[in-house]
């Protein structure tokens, strides 16, 4: 027979402790221990039996233990007591005292928390999210001395968070975007992992009396730390020094993003020919006005051949402005996106974009007739009979800069989407978050004021970004509308149809990206409408991909015999007829197989998924044991649950849709 234990040795009341007895045990004040506890990572834990009482917060021994040997615990006891000697110099009436012991109060740094908490960089990218969510909202936030928040640390907090925008411009990151009544949601993929963040809106913040800020600034000054580290590894994996300097002319101008990305797109790592890479700040002044000098006069890329004729040989008309412009006469020059091994695909991008501009028009000699015929104030407008289908350069416009990227390469297509396109900023659109989502995406962003690349009647501008009930001038030449257009666009990987957004209309629905249909059952109009468009630009790309070379393909004959006896004959085949046959065949090949598994009776295999099938026979369910009957019912029951969803909303697309009586 074993000792006797008395109560209190073993188990529960030796593996947990109070917060009480933690703080005795560390000899620290409450506010000492949450920050260490925030800084370390230790979280309060739920035992089973709780010996001291069920009202009390309770923490591992190991905890404790882990948290007594950590340098930090030295360095709080040293400031608690260098503020006991300033309160007591203060007390006495003694400033210089005072004075002397502030200038010498121990400082303490928590670098090697971040490596012993992240011991891999991949851990650190997993856990973002958190870290910049709350380095954004304290950027926008005011530094009140009611609250305890330093201006130092809203300003460190807006230069990481600028820092980070730009790494995610420079590699071409970004993924979704989603605007909503919190703020901008960004999902970005950093080397594998997505990572996804809310920035709030640029709006006057007003400060809650019931958050505990001290907290709060608690977990920024660990989160800087981290954000500081991650920034160094992920600019200096792009061969950029890390930190950037921020340009102060346009810092002052409130630039935002243009003033970080000013100092990157200086620092670029050489070719091998000694040229610097493209860099995606093309928005700043010095770089992108001298690219636009010396580029040849080529075509835009991405720009259908109408908009290419109005953008070449036709004066824009301006209401406020004399159209008689010598410079009216000139092509448009394509605008690098900013990657570094572009030379080879920029080459050929302009070589292609000539061919789709010229080209496609030679294919089709009544589609070209129809376009050029078109009205000039609104080049995306194509005078086309009900019966016809869309023009192959209408078509390959919806891909815009990515018509020549392979389907299954997310991020070529998310770099090159708005390859070519200029765009002009309103005043009153968010121009931080649109100039983000554009130059994330290869697109070269202008606005009104210090730092701009271009003025507003530079005729290089494909799109002038407007959130207003009506605009008083026009270019004919460019393309007016809101700012959800580029949103929408970024998101579905096309680019939407510019009169859905146009100026004073009332736009499509914002879908959230974050929102799987599947799951949820219901597919809105216009999430169908985009598919559909996004069913259009992979043809066009593999439209576009099969006519950049020129293949020969060998037409089988019927029998072997022939085969053999003749030639095989050789014939040249399109690659868009060759692409259509090939979905016949696949379409033909589905509904044969669907008529089949129609008629065939389920086999014992399938049996295993008898709990995905909507409705099951009730003999059926008398074989299945109670955990089995238990699973069955409740996955009925979500069922039953997202069908109700999906016919509600369905009934309240339905009821909007009916007229106002």
């Amino acid at each position: 027979m074993g000792k006797k234990l008395k109560r209190g040795q073993a188990g529960n009341a030796v593996q947990y402790m109070t917060r009480t007895q933690a703080m005795r045990k560390l000899q620290v004040k409450l506010s000492v221990f949450r920050r260490l506890c925030i800084l370390k990572g230790i979280h309060p834990r739920e035992p089973k039996k709780k010996s001291q009482g069920q009202n009390k917060t309770y923490y591992h021994t190991k905890d404790i233990s882990f948290l007594a040997h950590d340098p930090l615990l030295s360095k709080f006891r040293d400031q608690w007591s260098f503020e006991k000697k300033i309160k007591k110099a203060r007390a006495k009436k003694n400033r210089s005292l005072a004075d002397s012991l502030a200038q010498r109060r121990p400082s303490y740094r928590i670098d090697h928390l971040v490596k012993e908490r992240y011991p891999a960089f991949v851990d650190a990218l997993r856990d973002l999210d958190d870290p910049l969510t709350m380095t954004h909202l304290f950027a926008t936030l005011p530094a009140e001395s009611t609250h305890d928040i330093p201006a130092k640390v809203v300003a460190n907090a807006r230069r990481l968070s600028m820092e980070f925008q730009a790494y995610v411009v420079r590699a071409h990151a970004l993924r979704k975007v989603f605007v909503s009544v919190k703020g901008f949601y960004y999902q970005a993929d950093i080397q594998g992992q997505a990572v996804t963040w809310l920035v709030p809106h640029n709006l006057a913040q007003v400060l809650p009396a019931d958050v505990d800020y001290r907290v709060m600034l608690t977990f920024l000054e660990f989160y800087q730390t981290l954000l500081q580290f991650v920034n160094f590894k992920l600019y200096h994996s792009l061969s950029v020094h890390y930190p950037p300097v921020l340009d102060s002319k346009l810092e002052e101008a409130a630039a935002g993003l243009a003033a970080i990305m000013q100092d990157i797109a200086q620092h670029q790592p050489l070719k091998a020919g000694g040229a610097l890479t493209g860099s995606s700040d093309n928005n700043t002044a010095g770089p992108v006005m001298a690219d636009m000098q010396t580029l040849p006069t080529v075509v835009l890329d991405g720009l259908t051949a109408s908009q290419a004729a109005a953008a070449s040989g036709a004066t824009p008309a301006v209401t406020s402005a004399d159209g008689s412009d010598d410079d009216a006469e000139e092509d448009v020059g394509e605008i690098d996106s900013g990657d570094e091994d572009d030379d080879d695909a920029s080459a050929s991008d302009e070589d292609a974009a000539a061919q789709g501009a010229n080209g496609s028009i030679a294919e089709d000699k009544g589609t070209a007739a129809a376009s050029q015929q078109t009205d000039v104030a609104d080049p995306a407008s194509r005078s086309m009979s009900p019966a016809a289908e869309p023009s192959n350069a209408v078509v390959d416009s919806i891909a815009g800069g990515a018509l020549r990227v392979q389907d299954d390469d997310e991020a070529g297509i998310c770099e090159r989407l708005f390859k070519g396109l200029v765009f002009f900023l309103g005043r009153e659109v968010p121009r931080e978050q649109l100039l983000f989502v554009i130059r994330a995406f290869g697109g070269v962003v202008a606005w009104q004021g210090e730092g701009s690349p271009m003025d507003e009647s530079d005729e290089r501008i494909t799109h002038q970004i407007v959130d207003r009930p009506t605009q008083g001038h026009k270019f004919l030449s460019r393309q007016y509308v809101q700012p959800q257009w580029v949103f929408d666009s970024t998101n579905f990987r096309v680019l939407a149809k510019a009169e859905l957004y146009a100026v004073g209309t009332v736009p499509p629905p914002h879908l959230s990206p974050f929102v799987q249909t599947e799951d949820e059952g219901y597919v809105p109009d216009y999430l169908q409408t985009m598919l559909k468009l996004q069913e259009q630009a992979q043809a066009a790309r593999k439209r576009a991909a099969g006519t950049m070379d020129e293949y020969t393909f060998i037409a089988e004959d019927s029998t072997a015999a022939d085969q053999m006896d003749s030639a095989p004959a050789v014939q040249t085949v399109s690659a868009e007829q060759l692409y259509k046959n090939e979905l016949a065949q696949e379409m033909q090949a589905g509904s044969e197989d669907e008529e089949q598994t129609d008629t065939a009776e389920p086999t014992a295999q399938e049996a295993g998924a008898i709990a995905e099938v909507p409705d099951l026979d009730p003999e059926a369910t008398v074989m299945m044991t109670r955990k089995q009957r238990g699973l069955y019912n409740a996955m009925q029951r979500g069922l039953s649950k997202k069908r109700q969803r999906a016919q509600s909303l369905q009934a309240k697309a339905k009821k909007l849709k009916q007229p106002l009586s």
